[in-house]
């Protein structure tokens, strides 16, 4: 495994591998790897032959207030848990490798982004989208891995993909989770242990609401109830609790049929997190 924190120095290489006929699979992440990260390092490496991951706390993603100085950092904790993983480059830039003409929003993420997510953070989706054109600008990937957890940033993100990068596969990693059914965040780390049971119990909530909408509970009454049972959870602050239609990211109604997800932010004590799950509602 190389360690690159040059985007130059890693484009030469990327090159020198695909005249050997290699194809590039790339994870984007923030550090603070946890096995949810290493799943996605997994599908890169069934995809293609090389596969980059970078480590970059993105500062436009975070808004005024936000927890960008708090985020978790170590990156050589992560090199380590990569090179046992056999990730072939690891691309730890600077913020002026990056943003080399300073930080200047390039993406903008339309409507969908100031919903849910966006409302709660504005600005976020526009920071995200744009250091992610910027790293696939970089490494020019065959293939580029997200996790579902953050169903809003997917959207958004395979949209991107789409429109700019048309040669590039979009693959989504499944979320994994603790055996309380928390999902993996590196987030996580900065709960303490009664925060952690508090987050498992929005997790698990989540679980019941599901298997009521499966069963055919009517939606309208069932989300109010599993509203109320979050928002009297100690320590927490709930920003929003969703069900949408995957299509177009919107709140579906008590007339919806077919495939949806459930999508979740809340803050416990002042560690945010975020969580969704998929859901299929009405008989098929």
């Amino acid at each position: 495994m190389k360690l690159v924190s040059s985007a130059k120095e890693l484009q030469e290489l990327l090159d020198a591998e695909r005249t050997q006929g290699k194809t590039v699979a790339f994870v984007p992440t923030m550090g603070a790897l946890h096995a949810g990260h290493l799943s996605l390092v997994d599908l890169a490496k069934k995809a293609n032959d090389v596969v980059v991951v970078s480590i970059f706390v993105n500062p436009l993603q975070f808004s005024p207030g936000e927890d960008f100085d708090k985020y978790p950092r170590n990156l050589q904790e992560d090199t380590e848990l990569l090179a046992a993983n056999d990730v072939d480059y690891v691309f730890a830039p600077s913020a002026t490798e990056i943003y080399p003409n300073g930080t200047e929003i390039t993406q903008r993420a339309g409507v969908v982004g100031s919903t849910f997510e966006g409302a709660s953070r504005p600005g976020h989706f526009d920071g995200m989208l744009t250091v992610v054109n910027r790293l696939m600008e970089i490494v020019e990937p065959n293939a580029v891995v997200f996790g579902e957890k953050d169903a809003q940033q997917v959207f958004m993100v395979r949209k991107l993909i789409g429109a700019r990068f048309k040669d590039c596969q979009f693959l989504e990693g499944p979320t994994l989770r603790e055996q309380s059914g928390l999902a993996m965040s590196s987030r996580n780390r900065n709960l303490d242990a009664e925060q952690t049971t508090i987050a498992e119990a929005i997790s698990q909530n989540l679980l019941k609401l599901k298997t009521e909408l499966e069963a055919g509970a009517l939606f309208s009454e069932t989300i109010i109830t599993h509203t109320g049972a979050l928002l009297s959870l100690p320590q927490t602050k709930l920003d929003y609790l969703a069900v949408i239609d995957p299509q177009i990211f919107r709140p579906v109604d008590n007339n919806y049929r077919g495939a949806a997800k459930i999508i979740v932010a809340a803050k416990v004590g002042e560690v945010r997190l975020i969580d969704t799950m998929n859901v299929r509602i009405g008989k098929q």
